[in-house]
């Protein structure tokens, strides 16, 4: 018989350095698995991308067992990183923090391609563009 899942959580958490202390700890606490092998397996999937902000997601079972999925790092993330600015623009689309160039944003749209609702490259950057252009951050063509 297949196990059952009784919740899901969904986390953000810096790669390859996930610790059973707050936040992580306070949040899969009560859900009653084991917080030492989560951080363990975590930290040994993400090592390769150390320094990165990577969602999870975590589903876990009836018997306290769980299984969880590393997505790509956040849009806003990859965007921060590319332009080399600590934050976005406080006032939005209205004040420009940096620019970005168009290959760019195709590197960022082909990381994110895969967690985003869209087919193709060109309709991932468009995605891409609209939270750079939210964040201050413009695309030059």
């Amino acid at each position: 018989m297949a196990k059952e899942v009784v919740r899901k959580i969904k986390l953000q958490i810096q790669a390859g350095k996930a610790t059973p202390a707050p936040p992580v700890g306070t949040v899969l606490g009560p859900a009653g698995i084991n917080l030492q092998e989560f951080c363990t397996k975590y930290n040994d999937a993400t090592r390769d991308r150390m320094g990165d902000i990577l969602p999870v997601e975590i589903s876990i079972y009836d018997d306290r067992s769980f299984d969880f999925v590393v997505k790509t790092p956040p849009t806003a993330f990859l965007l921060k990183k590319a332009a080399k600015v600590d934050k976005g623009s406080v006032k939005g689309s209205k004040e420009t923090v940096a620019t970005l160039t168009k290959d760019q944003i195709r590197e960022i749209a082909e990381i994110k391609l895969p967690d985003l609702n869209a087919y193709t490259v060109e309709e991932a950057m468009k995605i891409v563009e609209g939270t750079a252009r939210n964040m201050g951050i413009a695309v030059q063509e």
